[in-house]
């Protein structure tokens, strides 16, 4: 999966525009429902094929369940369904990407993980009025790339989930 605009298809792509390396950010891409996001690449700690999960009783619907890290129980979060999006296809491998928040591991099930993309800052936009207030407030910002829209996910917004009990 390749979201730059003019560098072949490779692990790590330069940054655009000639900007210096302290003027960029690197990011770990991922898709969710055909849509691309991107995560800094220092709050990504393991990305992971797909784990067996094991589900937790009363969790907020965002929760699918727990898996074992090294030992560490890591509560992994639906991007599906925390954003607001259909189901994935019963079928479907979800991939999961490790963050940390608040001292505590979380695994973010994506469709799919992509590539390592160098961008310059000075490329971030604000979000645009068009996108849905739901991912507004889990979005640090957009990148315009010539094959898709980058929605860079604030990784705290996103792991800000409710704590209510389904009835």
């Amino acid at each position: 999966m390749n979201y730059t605009a003019s560098a072949p298809a490779v692990r790590r792509h330069p940054a655009r525009g000639g900007e210096p390396p302290d003027h960029a950010a690197e990011f770990v891409t991922m898709t969710v429902a055909d849509q691309a996001f991107g995560i800094l690449v220092g709050q990504v700690h393991d990305v992971l094929s797909p784990q067996r999960l094991t589900r937790i009783p009363l969790a907020p619907p965002e929760v699918a369940g727990s898996l074992n890290l090294r030992g560490r129980i890591v509560t992994a979060i639906d991007m599906r369904r925390r954003l607001g999006l259909e189901p994935s296809p019963a079928a479907a491998h979800q991939m999961s990407i490790v963050v940390d928040h608040a001292g505590e591991p979380y695994s973010l099930l994506v469709d799919a993980v992509g590539d390592v993309i160098r961008l310059p800052l000075a490329g971030l936009e604000p979000n645009p009025a068009t996108l849905s207030r739901r991912w507004r407030d889990v979005s640090a910002g957009i990148y315009r790339l010539d094959q898709a829209l980058l929605v860079v996910l604030d990784v705290a917004n996103l792991l800000n989930i409710s704590t209510r009990v389904a009835a």
